[in-house]
């Protein structure tokens, strides 16, 4: 009896080698260290080094991110229909991407002199960081999307994708922590502002460059090898991209996923959003101290991933979110209380936090590959490309909406930005002090209450997964 699957290709052994799962891994290095200096220093750099007001500053990034709302899923559906038996159907696209992925984020880190007095027109200067902010997110979405679609075409095994999305994530969340010592190291050597940035932004680059190409290299063979299978069973008709997202948004599982994902990406966002701004301006420490802060959370975030690995296959992927996020949700009070000489304190919320932080990033990531097998059995295609779309849709719409949330909640709280020229931070009105303060507590404690009320009612269980899985092999010896 030949063993294939429901669309007629075999799968393969589900125990991934070690060299596989850290070739994978770091495929997330690269957008992990890019987007987590985007998150937690560019609407600081837009406003304390471009001079640009805080709101206009939030749009910038903002319109990026609703551009990728636009053009995610296509890409998704297109990485679908490549085709390359030399490297598969995502591979290339991450070939290819990588180097102009590098190189606009690099421009975005750069403040072009378009006149002798940027401060009474920042308007050239708006539509620079436009554009590059566009072509930026274009490329991420180029090398990013097709990455997060291969986690179900490397194994099938409900315990391995955890383990798999476990190695992602010690990178990913590896990657953010050595952002962040890079910037601590930058910061402390360089004291020129826009120095800095540009500094920090160049090292990041290369690093993610090189990252993206050792995921290509290291899981090839596996890729390649699920790719052959795949392409010796008969091809089923293409389905038309409205009736694929259909059937997307009538994936019930699949919409509790999405909603988790926004939620608990979104209380993220605006969390990281706001860390500079809460550290600098209501604890009265300096910006040198702000990469130490992310550190504990970062650091913490990836110690956790292990034990919650390990948690989650004992007592469920539910339990697991409930428990990081209750830590995270008590962590978000106690820094709308904290008050400046309570560093000690901070700290502990700052690892509180990292408890919770750790869960949003493997719950959710670590569901959508059930979701994709529940699909599978419903329509027989495998159509990992358009979920995926989706998911990092989402993750860049609750960027974008997060950031642009706080760049204008902080201009109508009358937030004071750095003007050209100017050497030290100007000093902010009470209003501001309590607008950062309700960024940071408050406003995250909405969101992840929201995605625990979801994630009570998600429907794919452990035993839900396994019948899924028996239907899928009956539906093989039929075919056979």
């Amino acid at each position: 009896m030949n063993d294939t699957t429901a669309d007629g290709y075999a799968p393969q052994s589900e125990k991934l080698d070690f060299k596989t799962k850290l070739a994978y891994g770091a495929g997330d290095l690269g957008p992990a260290i890019t987007a987590n200096i985007s998150v937690f220093f560019l609407l600081v750099f837009f406003t304390n080094v471009a001079g640009i007001p805080a709101g206009l500053a939030g749009s910038i990034l903002m319109v990026g991110k609703i551009w990728d709302a636009v053009n995610d899923p296509f890409v998704g559906v297109l990485t679908d229909k490549t085709k390359s038996r030399r490297w598969g159907r995502r591979l290339p696209w991450i070939l290819y991407g990588a180097i102009p992925f590098g190189f606009f984020f690099f421009l975005q880190w750069i403040v072009p002199r378009f006149s002798a007095d940027q401060s009474a027109n920042v308007w050239p200067l708006f539509w620079y960081y436009v554009i590059i902010g566009l072509l930026s997110q274009v490329f991420y979405t180029v090398v990013n999307l097709p990455y997060t679609a291969m986690t179900p075409e490397l194994t099938q095994d409900y315990d391995e994708r955890t383990s798999l999305n476990s190695f992602r994530f010690t990178f990913s969340i590896g990657g953010s922590i050595l952002s962040l010592i890079l910037a601590k190291v930058v910061f402390s050597q360089i004291a020129d502002r826009q120095q800095q940035y540009l500094v920090l932004a160049a090292i990041c680059t290369a690093i993610s460059t090189l990252s993206l190409y050792w995921c290509v290299y290291g899981t090839r063979d596996r890729v390649l090898a699920f790719e052959a299978k795949r392409l010796q069973a008969e091809e089923t008709p293409s389905i038309p991209i409205g009736e694929q997202l259909k059937i997307v948004f009538s994936n019930r599982p699949f919409l509790f996923v999405i909603g988790i994902y926004l939620f608990s990406w979104l209380g993220v966002q605006i969390t990281a959003s706001i860390i500079p701004y809460f550290v600098v301006e209501c604890m009265r420490l300096k910006e040198s101290d702000v990469p130490t802060v992310m550190i504990a959370v970062q650091g913490t975030a990836l110690l956790m991933l292990f034990v919650w690995g390990a948690l989650s296959k004992k007592v469920g992927k539910k339990v697991v979110y409930f428990l990081g996020m209750s830590s995270w949700i008590i962590a978000a009070a106690g820094l709308y209380f904290l008050q400046p000489g309570q560093i000690v304190l901070m700290y502990v919320m700052a690892v509180m936090a990292g408890v919770g932080v750790s869960t949003a990033y493997l719950v959710p990531w670590s569901m959508i590959p059930d979701v994709i097998e529940l699909d599978e059995l419903q329509t027989g295609q495998r159509r990992e490309g358009i979920f995926y779309g989706f998911m990092v849709l989402l993750q860049k719409f609750g960027l974008a909406f997060g950031l642009f949330l706080v760049g204008n909640a902080l201009q109508a709280s009358g937030f004071k930005e750095t003007l050209a020229g100017q050497t030290t931070l100007p000093i902010q009105p009470e209003s501001a002090l309590n607008a950062i303060r309700i960024a940071v507590g408050p406003l995250p404690t909405i969101c992840l209450i929201c995605g625990l009320f979801l994630t009570y009612f998600y429907p794919i269980t452990r035993e839900m997964h396994a019948e899924i899985m028996l239907k899928l092999q009956q539906r093989r010896e039929k075919i056979e």
